[in-house]
């Protein structure tokens, strides 16, 4: 649609079918796909860039084989060293606890073994495609360097973590999952730049490896731009109803679209919310820090210390060391406590060189209790829609997600069931 003046306010209107809140892997991937059935998209986010928050500081990891979510452990000896901020893939504000604790009990109970079924049962479309989804939009961006087909490698130092590990391994094999067992010696052959005594290990093969994910999202909204769509940095927060259809105060204007899509991951709430909905949206922090190899030393895959609580990915700009959750108020100031704790371990495992980034990056996972998406039409407002809650997955499942929430949105029959990430499930 072309842009216009409104003669009465002398303020340009542009004009779109959708506008699309969030340039993150999820929003940019929601553009192509409706902008692929001949929607007219504005992609509209607060930077000038896409990919520059949560898309950004990932692990790279297109997890295709991750067939059961992020749950909650139920072990007590498990839960009393996270109560004691004893683990490293655990950390949390005391400060913060009356904030998200409430949010905490639901994803402990959404965590039972049946509700780990269930999430898995509905997310398990969405896994299946999402390599073969990307590999699509990869071609058609022209970054086939954007991809590495290695999988990962999850270790394991002690008997007792090798033989849960194995036990997940089987449980997910129900599903059409496979991975291969490695001993100390098979370890070796594949990453022969580790140290350590391990009890063994498993490598995943089947997903893919993006040794750059915030130059992936941008590549993609590149590709959109190329084949007509418009990128306007503005102030998502602002997003009104009007006349019919849905506003946001730009740069130079009001952007208007007959539907809108809240893809704003982290802060989607900030937009939800003001609406009148109670989506029990969570945050877990995370960090990364790059560090240069030593010598010639190279890591050929993404490998996860599971004893330790990180993971090592082998990334254009150096070995990215990331971390696990970190429990707190969203825009409370960075604690990389675990990068801190962390980072010895790392340096034993790998010959790490100096660090490449001047502090560590911290970013927002957005998370539902029961680890799913919220995905689909809001209840309340036509014409609004949602993406978001992606949990860990939001560099796995965005083109996924992206093209089921098109499929809906332009009448297509769905290729997975959309029931379980209504937003009306939360009640």
């Amino acid at each position: 649609m072309r842009d216009n003046l409104n003669p009465e306010t002398c303020v340009t209107v542009v004009k779109a079918d959708v506008l699309v809140l969030g340039a993150g892997m999820v929003g940019v991937s929601a553009a192509l796909h409706l902008q692929k059935r001949g929607r007219d998209v504005i992609l509209v986010d607060r930077h000038e860039k896409a990919g520059e928050e949560t898309s950004y500081g990932n692990a790279g990891l297109i997890e295709s084989a991750s067939v059961f979510p992020y749950m909650f452990p139920h072990d007590p000896l498990q839960i009393l060293r996270y109560a004691l901020n004893l683990s490293p893939e655990a950390h949390y504000h005391l400060s913060a606890l009356p904030t998200f604790l409430p949010w905490l009990i639901r994803y402990f109970r959404a965590s039972s073994p049946e509700g780990a079924m269930r999430s898995a049962k509905a997310a398990l479309p969405l896994i299946q495609r999402s390599l073969t989804e990307h590999e699509a939009l990869i071609a058609e961006a022209g970054v086939p360097q954007l991809l590495r087909k290695t999988g990962w490698i999850k270790l394991f130092r002690s008997n007792a973590t090798l033989a849960k590990g194995i036990a997940e391994l089987d449980r997910a094999r129900q599903f059409g999952v496979e991975a291969d067992v490695l001993d100390a010696a098979a370890i070796a052959v594949r990453e022969p730049n580790l140290s350590g005594t391990f009890a063994g290990a498993i490598h995943w093969p089947a997903p893919g490896f993006i040794p750059d994910p915030g130059a992936l999202a941008k590549a993609y909204a590149a590709l959109f731009i190329r084949k007509g769509g418009r990128f306007i940095a503005a102030d998502a927060r602002t997003l009104t109803q009007s006349d019919g259809g849905w506003r946001i105060d730009g740069p130079n204007g009001a952007l208007i679209g007959r539907e809108a899509v809240i893809a704003l991951g982290p802060w989607s709430d900030d937009v939800f919310r003001p609406l009148g909905y109670a989506i029990p949206l969570g945050i877990k922090r995370g960090y990364h820090l790059h560090l240069a190899p030593r010598g010639n030393a190279v890591l050929h895959h993404p490998v996860l210390d599971t004893d330790r609580g990180y993971l090592l990915a082998p990334m254009n700009r150096g070995i990215r060391l990331t971390t696990g959750a970190e429990f707190a108020r969203r825009d409370a100031s960075p604690t990389p406590i675990q990068i801190e704790r962390t980072l010895p371990s790392a340096r034993d495992l790998f010959p790490l060189g100096e660090a490449v980034d001047a502090t560590p990056w911290m970013g927002r996972r957005p998370c539902l209790p029961d680890m799913l998406p919220v995905i689909g039409q809001a209840a309340r407002h036509p014409g609004l829609w949602f993406d978001f809650g992606h949990q860990h997955h939001g560099l796995t499942l965005g083109p996924a997600t992206g093209r089921l929430l098109a499929e809906m949105m332009t009448g297509e029959t769905p290729f997975a069931d959309p029931k379980p990430f209504a937003a009306e499930r939360f009640g």
